[in-house]
This record gives structure tokens, sequence and C-alpha cells, in this order.
């Protein structure tokens, strides 16, 4: 046997086991690339309603899906920190005023979070866009309001810190 009778043995041997590793590699690529796709397309579908479950999920992927992106780690990081510095005292007189304030700090670190990971996925998308370009009805700001509001009667109810108002009318017609 010559040595080109080796060399295509050879070729034969280990071209189908290249190939599978070269398909693999570009699987797994992909799969990652599919993982960080949905949890950027969850954060930027639920962006104007941060209270959603689907949108806390996904802002818990970030540190797994883009742990080997330093910058959206870092900006993952400031979210989170903020997120801990909200105020926790009701009782406090400026209590309002700091809520406000870590909630705006909270859209604004989104928005430096989603530019990071729209970087990362080959989106062209400005600061300006991510932050204005979310469309939430009315309705469902109403609705959450009101389902907030009614949640926390009925905590006040139970706890005993209100009670629920009755008004007794005589509507009998035969007195």
């Amino acid at each position: 046997m010559t040595i080109s009778d080796w060399l295509v043995i050879a070729a034969m041997i280990i071209g189908p086991i290249l190939a599978i590793q070269v398909q693999k590699f570009i699987e797994y690529r992909n799969l990652k690339r599919e993982r960080k796709m949905y949890v950027f397309k969850t954060l930027m579908a639920t962006r104007g309603t941060p209270l959603s479950p689907l949108h806390v999920e996904a802002l818990n992927m970030i540190d797994i899906e883009f742990y080997d992106t330093n910058e959206v780690v870092a900006a993952w990081k400031l979210l989170l920190d903020n997120f801990y510095n909200y105020p926790t005292d009701r009782q406090d007189p400026s209590y309002e005023a700091k809520l406000i304030a870590c909630s705006e700090k909270s859209k604004d670190l989104l928005v430096d979070l989603l530019y990071e990971m729209s970087q990362v996925l080959n989106y062209k998308f400005d600061k300006v866009h991510l932050k204005r370009g979310c469309y939430t009805p009315v309705g469902h700001g109403e609705v959450e309001f009101e389902q907030q509001f009614i949640r926390k009667s009925f905590v006040e109810l139970f706890s005993g810190r209100k009670t629920f108002p009755v008004k007794i009318i005589d509507d009998n017609p035969y007195k």
C-alpha cells in the first residue's frame, strides 16, 4: 500500500467523524443563540409590564444565558442592585418619592440592559427606541391599578386595619 492509499483510508474514516463534530458545533452555537434570543425577545415583549412573571423569569435567566457576555452581565447587575435599593418602609414620609425615583432608574437601567443585549444579538436599536417604542394600552394600566387596589383593600380588611362598610336600607313597601 502506498501513502496515497493510506491517506484515502484515513480520509474515509476521519471525514465523517469531522463532519459530525462540525455539525454538532454549529448546532450548539445556534442553540446558544436561540436561548439568548428567547430571553431578549421576552424582555422586549414585556418591558412595558415589568411585574409580569415572564419578565421576571427572563431577567433571572440572564446569568445563565449571557454568562459569557460581560457587558450584558454588568448591565444586569446594575439593574438587580437597583431592585435591592427600592424603599421598604411605607411609613417613611418620602416613601413615594423614593419609590418613583427607583422605578425611573429601573426603567433606564432596563433600557441599558436591552441595549447591551441587542448589540450582542446584532440588532441596531437605539436607547430611545428601546425606552419609548413599547406599546402598553391604557386599559391594561387601569386593570392593573384596579386589581392592585382590590388586593390591597382585601389585605387591609382581613388584617383588621379597615372595616367593611355596610349600609342598611329598609325597602319594605308594607310599612
